[in-house]
């Protein structure tokens, strides 16, 4: 079981596969106000940029679990790289369904609800706070990264350049953040991603690709990514940055 590959080429130039960038990463954990020694969940990690940072300059710990083999070798490359190994530590395996051995104060999934099931975005927002809920302790706090509409999308165009197959795939921010409050949770802190962060998250998918288009230009993928550079630098910068907001909500169960 693995990531496609796809994917892992298309994330080669980046460390956080979000639309935070460095400042807003680190904001949002010294925004959490909690002490050293405070155990975190992140399921589909990524590459633990997360865990990895607020381990070195916030003194959690905690476990991070992907699906990418790649991923998962670069999050433990990174934790010994920050002098974090004895801090954080790396599964991989599929994150739908991982509940922790060890009830946690943080429990958190970032961009990825997918890992809370098929279906409608409520549905995939409801199974992914049920899911991280299983490893929370009383009283501890859940990160969910999730998308969505800042303008209605005019057109298919629009739609597709954002990732999505019908306007009804992502909430607009008043029905998400009434969603959180129908499920029982208060809304304790933020960080949205920016036109700005959204670039640092677009942007180096591209040279990535170009960069492997180069040395793989016979490869079975090549093709296909080849197809993508040249329609994902439009898509980006004519509609998503525009359209699709994207951010972290820190939620506390009544």
């Amino acid at each position: 079981m693995d990531l496609h590959r796809s994917f892992v080429i298309r994330e080669s130039g980046s460390r956080i596969i979000n639309p935070l960038d460095p400042g807003r990463l680190a904001g949002l954990g010294r925004a959490l106000r909690l002490p050293p020694g405070t155990s975190v969940l992140d399921l589909a990690c990524g590459k633990g940029e997360m865990l990895c940072t607020w381990a070195r300059e916030l003194g959690f710990t905690g476990t991070g679990v992907d699906l990418s083999t790649a991923f998962v070798a670069d999050a433990r490359d990174r934790a010994r790289e920050l002098g974090v190994a004895d801090r954080v530590s790396f599964v991989h395996g599929d994150a739908a369904g991982h509940v922790a051995t060890e009830p946690v104060d943080v429990a958190a999934c970032v961009g990825a609800s997918w890992i809370g099931g098929a279906g409608s975005w409520q549905a995939r927002v409801d199974g992914t706070l049920a899911l991280l809920g299983r490893s929370l302790r009383t009283g501890g706090t859940l990160l969910i990264g999730e998308p969505w509409w800042r303008r209605t999308p005019p057109d298919r165009e629009t739609v597709e350049a954002c990732h999505a197959s019908s306007p009804d795939d992502f909430p607009d921010l008043p029905a998400l953040l009434d969603r959180f409050d129908d499920l029982g949770f208060d809304l304790v802190e933020t960080v949205q991603a920016g036109p700005d962060s959204w670039d640092r998250y677009a942007a180096p998918q591209w040279l990535a690709l170009r960069r492997w288009l180069d040395e793989h230009p016979g490869d079975e993928l090549a093709d296909g990514l080849r197809a993508e550079l040249r329609v994902a630098p439009r898509r980006h910068l004519l509609h998503q940055r525009e359209f699709l907001g994207w951010g972290v909500f820190a939620l506390m169960l009544r």
